[in-house]
């Protein structure tokens, strides 16, 4: 039961990253569409964490693994944030990668 919710809750997050980046294109050098599911899902996280902790035992631990391990996992993307930033840096925009991520990790 474990894997399923956890997969399932991967394929939620994934699709909704997958319409998330349709915003990329929007700036040139900022994609919009990771940024957002990066500080989206990095917010969540840290709410769902303490609603764990508030709610403690009382959840199926299956909850937790659906909402935090797969969907806000789903989400966030470290491999898309860095091929982006090295993207940026190879066409020599140094500062825009560099900005990039600040944004991403501030």
């Amino acid at each position: 039961m474990q894997w399923l919710a956890i997969g399932l809750g991967a394929a939620i997050g994934a699709c909704l990253r997958a319409w998330l980046a349709r915003f990329n294109p929007l700036h040139h050098w900022i994609p919009l569409g990771t940024l957002g599911a990066n500080v989206l899902g990095g917010l969540l996280i840290g709410l769902a964490l303490v609603w764990f902790e508030r709610v403690g035992s009382s959840l199926s631990p299956n909850i937790r693994l659906f909402l935090i391990t797969g969907f806000l996992g789903g989400l966030t993307t470290f491999s898309t944030f860095s091929a982006e930033v090295f993207t940026f840096i190879n066409a020599g925009k140094l500062l825009a990668g560099l900005g990039l991520v600040g944004l991403h990790l501030d």
